[in-house]
């Protein structure tokens, strides 16, 4: 196959995984700007490379003219979740997107494989838009805990390493180290509701701040400096006291301020304007 050739016919994937991964990090921006906890905390996407196009094509007998269709993870994308919970989440707003459709699932985490890999895959069918019309291709993507992500990484630079023949000694550190990891993602799990609303407050006050800056810079270009000086130091007051509460009430007299202000340049440029 002519280099050309190949690029032309990687280009859609390589479109499809930047098309995708600002998709869920949209979707991460969406439940933050809303005070929400996002179940996706990091999504990554990559091609394949030929060479392991290759590789994967002459260990599974693929011929060349069928490799589009049987291997599905020319595109790729992983998604990184906090909890084991969140999994089951992310594959049901995936499940319910209409510009993606489950051709198929794999549940390495209730079916952990025998070397200790855990993680959820789904093949999915994909359409990008190219110049010579849409193209419907397949992705893969996994979702994991940062825990399993961690574990996984490790035992993939192992098997590149040894190429599938890891020392016994080695093995059998993998699977006690993969036990840890159950371990922890089973603790992480039993104080979830705790993290959660830790994170939950934490984006609160993100956003109440950022609002209530936005606030004050637009009050500086409609009133009086002095007294939006004093609404800014009560703010850096309330600020310092690290009480949500209070900030969140702060936020709420701002608004009605903030609307006073922009009536009052409404009716100035309407009666200007006779």
């Amino acid at each position: 196959m002519e280099i050309q050739l190949w690029h032309n016919i990687l280009n859609p994937y390589e479109l499809a995984v930047r098309e995708l991964v600002a998709k869920f990090n949209h979707l991460i921006k969406e439940h933050r700007d809303r005070d929400l906890y996002s179940p996706i905390e990091q999504v990554t996407g990559r091609v394949k490379s030929i060479s392991s196009i290759l590789e994967k094509m002459q260990r599974k007998g693929i011929p060349m003219e069928r490799m589009e269709e049987e291997v599905e993870d020319i595109a790729g994308l992983r998604i990184i979740c906090q909890f084991v919970e969140d999994i089951e989440k992310v594959a049901e707003i995936i499940s319910k997107r209409s510009d993606m459709e489950i051709k198929s699932v794999k549940d390495y985490i209730r079916n952990m494989k025998e070397s200790g890999y855990r993680s959820y895959h789904l093949i999915i069918y994909y359409t990008v838009e190219t110049m010579d019309g849409p193209k419907k291709l397949q992705a893969e993507i996994q979702i994991r805990t940062m825990a399993m992500n961690f574990w996984a990484t490790i035992e993939h630079s192992l098997q590149y390493k040894y190429k599938t023949n890891i020392p016994k000694h080695v093995k059998e550190r993998l699977s006690k180290a993969a036990e840890a990891i159950i371990a922890l993602d089973n603790e992480m799990s039993s104080v979830r509701s705790e993290i959660m609303d830790a994170q939950n407050s934490s984006q609160l006050q993100t956003n109440l701040v950022s609002d209530i800056l936005n606030n004050i810079e637009n009050l500086y270009r409609l009133s009086n400096k002095r007294e939006v000086m004093k609404i800014q130091d009560e703010f850096y007051r309330i600020y310092a006291t690290n009480d949500l509460r209070q900030l969140q009430q702060f936020h709420e007299q701002l608004d009605i301020i903030s609307e006073g202000y922009r009536a009052q340049a409404v009716t100035c440029d309407i009666q200007g304007g006779f």
